[in-house]
Formats: structure tokens, sequence, C-alpha cells
């Protein structure tokens, strides 16, 4: 997870997979993430970073594409 200056905030990891409708689904889990921003972005394995609100980030509101 990266700060509203770009720069990594945190970090986490992908949990076990769950396969359902075709799909696998992936619970994230980044821990200790420091408050105070109104954006962050969360990349995942250098698929390109997502921006998401500090409500959104703090809700784990997000979807994210792996293939």
């Amino acid at each position: 997870m990266y700060n509203g200056a770009g720069e990594i905030a945190a970090t986490g990891n992908l949990g076990t997979a769950t396969y359902a409708a075709g799909i696998c689904l992936f619970d994230v889990s980044i821990g200790d993430v420091p408050k105070g921003e109104k954006f962050y972005q969360v990349e995942v394995s250098r698929r390109g970073k997502i921006q998401l609100t500090a409500k959104e980030a703090e809700s784990g509101d997000f979807s994210a594409t792996l293939g």
C-alpha cells in the first residue's frame, strides 16, 4: 500500500484462494497502515496500482484482477 505521495506505507499478503463461479478470490491483509491520507494506492504483484479513498482503504472495499 502506498500513501498519497506514492511512498510505500505498508505491506501485506494474499490469503488462501477460494474458487467460486469460475474465478479465484483472495482475501488481502495489510496491517499497520498509517492514517491521515486522503488517498491510498494498492498494488498486487506489480499488476498496476489501484487508487482508494481513505474510507475505502479502511473498509477494505476494493477489487483487483491478477490475470
